[in-house]
């Protein structure tokens, strides 16, 4: 499952069939049984139009089995290498009727322990107690984001758009990308694939008009140290 071409051209890779439909039943029910039971958690982040569940891999630890089966394992070695740690995850459950949309940006922020001031560490926000900071450039290009989807998406239920090779022009404003001749693609993912994407290409997402839910849970990859005692703060080692 080798697609470091595409992945270092493109930006970003589809993969189909990583889960089986257990697998994916199984990881739907630890969801939904913890949220059953948890619906007053600080990190829950609910709202007609979209329910998140950040720190997902600490909040919901039980579904890491499943998540990390042999597929994902073989995909993220054969494709970045040994010794990558997860620093962040988000599960987003995109209702059948929400009107919640996504304009082009790239990922810039990385979630930290506490604030120090370095060089080259910029743009310092704090939400519920958790620091985010935009790191040097470097760190963002050699992270990269595996994206489960739980359902099937498509263009008509919010699938991700993406400009092909922007994450090539390191951190860009929106407006000095010429759309007029950059070639966009919408991911659209079978239930139980995957899509890995770099966090510089600029991705978009669009309302639901089909009445179809989406749930995806989004996780992000690095094997970098931080300088200065700064540290991941949801930082989790892969067995």
């Amino acid at each position: 499952m080798n697609y470091n071409t595409e992945i270092r051209s493109e930006g970003f890779a589809i993969i189909n069939d990583v889960f089986t439909e257990k697998e994916i039943e199984n990881i739907i029910a630890l969801i939904e049984n913890n949220t059953a039971n948890n619906q007053e958690n600080a990190t829950f982040r609910k709202s007609q139009d979209l329910f998140a569940i950040r720190q997902f891999h600490k909040e919901i630890p039980e579904t890491l089995d499943f998540i990390f089966n042999e597929n994902l394992k073989e995909i993220i070695e054969s494709n970045f290498g040994k010794g990558y740690f997860i620093t962040k995850s988000i599960y987003f459950d995109k209702p059948e009727k929400s009107n919640w949309f996504v304009a082009y940006h790239q990922d810039l922020t990385i979630s930290v322990n506490q604030k120090i001031e370095l060089e080259n560490f910029e743009n310092w926000t704090v939400k519920q107690n958790q620091f985010a900071v935009q790191p040097p450039t470097e760190i963002l290009e050699n992270n990269f984001t595996i994206r489960i989807h739980i359902d099937k998406t498509t263009k008509d239920n919010g699938a991700l758009k993406v400009i092909n090779n922007s994450h090539s022009k390191g951190i860009l404003r929106i407006e000095n990308l010429d759309f007029e001749s950059e070639k966009e693609t919408i991911c659209e993912v079978e239930k139980g694939g995957v899509m890995i994407m770099k966090p510089l290409l600029f991705h978009a997402s669009n309302k639901t008009t089909n009445n179809e839910r989406r749930r995806v849970i989004h996780i992000e990859f690095s094997r970098q140290e931080l300088p200065n005692g700064l540290e991941w703060s949801e930082k989790m080692t892969l067995n």
